[in-house]
């Protein structure tokens, strides 16, 4: 069962996506999803009004995540020191791919940018946009049975061909989620995630042209 928040909704799979809460082996109280469900974030499609065009070519780059990141499992952590994941729940991609994909459709989405893609499609690009995901996850307190969702993505445009370091920049989020069922996770994400996007798109936009000039 494919579930895709906002934009997509439900892909494939049975109507019923409740999952109930249970005592797993990590310790707290987490959310069950049935088997073989898989969860799909949304591009951001809402930005400010007077976001500048870009007549540059832009190839945004798969973000680097650390290994107990870089996979296809929603991770949650309930502790400072240990990732563990939700049990049968899956992202639809591994989490760096989904968010480059979902970088790209948002760039696409505010249409000021003559060209955007990844560098697999031979895209000779003005600027490239390199990442690197520092937090992806849910966050589980001592003593609650609702999450917490943490992103946190680290941005720099280089200029091309040169691969000279325009600027830097950091990007966070953090959203509570309604409960501690595994869509309401999910939804969570997709909160946090628009947020970062949303930031990470305009300030790129803005900072490219300021070096354009």
């Amino acid at each position: 069962m494919t579930i895709r928040i906002s934009r997509r909704r439900l892909l494939t799979g049975a109507a019923a996506l409740g999952a109930t809460s249970s005592l797993s082996a990590c310790g707290g109280i987490l959310p069950q999803a049935p088997p073989s469900n898989l969860y799909a974030l949304s591009p951001k499609t809402t930005f400010i009004e007077d976001l500048p065009r870009a007549d540059w070519q832009l190839v945004v780059e798969e973000p680097y995540a650390a290994g107990g990141l870089d996979t296809h499992r929603i991770a949650i952590m309930t502790n400072p020191y240990e990732v563990k994941y939700y049990p049968e729940a899956r992202w639809a991609e591994r989490v760096p791919r989904m968010v480059q994909t979902l970088l790209i459709e948002s760039f696409e989405s505010t249409g000021k940018i003559v060209s955007v893609g990844r560098q697999s499609v031979g895209l000779r690009s003005d600027f490239n946009l390199q990442s690197e995901l520092r937090e992806f996850q849910a966050e589980l307190m001592p003593g609650s049975a609702i999450p917490q969702i943490r992103i946190k993505l680290n941005s720099k445009l280089i200029a091309q061909p040169r691969q000279q370091i325009v600027a830097s920049a950091s990007f966070e989020r953090v959203t509570p989620a309604k409960s501690g069922d595994i869509l309401a996770v999910v939804e969570a994400f997709d909160i946090a995630l628009g947020g970062v996007l949303k930031e990470t798109v305009q300030w790129t936009l803005m900072t490219g042209r300021k070096r354009a000039e």
